[in-house]
């Protein structure tokens, strides 16, 4: 079992800088890849930004691609998202999750954490 804690969220204006944080703790050896996640309200969770737990295969929705960073600390187990040029559409909740294997779904979750952003 993989615990993950996320942070970081909050209310911002557009144009502004927000940065997730998501800590990992349990069975880390059994994580393959994790990734970031956001729901709107009213809209299905889509995928965000995302990674082989090495830290290798990058991979970014097109729709943040070049304003959000993911990046990993591994003396601490956490993984954090930058976002940056943060617009109205970016409001969503947060979660990271990680998934065990590449031909398995992200099976554990965060709480998530709310990002609003305001024009």
């Amino acid at each position: 079992q993989v615990e993950l804690v996320e942070s970081g969220g909050g209310t911002v204006q557009a144009g502004d800088s927000l940065r997730l944080s998501c800590a990992a703790s349990g069975r880390t050896f059994s994580i393959y890849a994790m990734g970031w996640f956001r729901q709107a309200p009213g809209k299905e969770r889509e995928f965000v930004a995302g990674f082989l737990w090495s830290g290798r295969n990058t991979k970014y929705s097109d729709s943040v691609k070049g304003r959000f960073t993911i990046s990993k600390d591994n003396s601490k187990n956490t993984v954090d998202l930058q976002m940056n040029s943060l617009q109205p559409e970016d409001t969503a909740v947060y979660y990271c999750a990680v998934k065990a294997g590449p031909a398995l779904d992200f099976g554990s979750w965060g709480q998530g954490t709310q990002v609003t952003v305001s024009s």
